[in-house]
């Protein structure tokens, strides 16, 4: 397993205090940062459902077509 070379040697306590240092650095900015993320899940997923819906329409469609080319030959 490859590591940083200066992750090495950190340990449990070190990571810990890293981790607050960061969190009082950008914790102001992770509520709207956890927000932004949710909304992009949730645009992603109905676009998604979306692309789906519009894909079985088509299909459908092109069923409906090929029948009908197939009944009046």
């Amino acid at each position: 397993m490859a590591t940083l070379a200066f992750l090495q040697n950190i340990g449990l306590w070190e990571g810990l205090l890293i981790l607050v240092v960061v969190l009082l650095i950008f914790g102001s900015r992770l509520p709207s940062l956890g927000r932004s993320l949710g909304r992009s899940i949730t645009e992603f997923k109905t676009g998604l459902k979306e692309g789906q819906e519009e894909g079985e329409k088509e299909s459908a469609d092109k069923k409906e077509e090929a029948k009908a080319t197939a009944s009046k030959d």
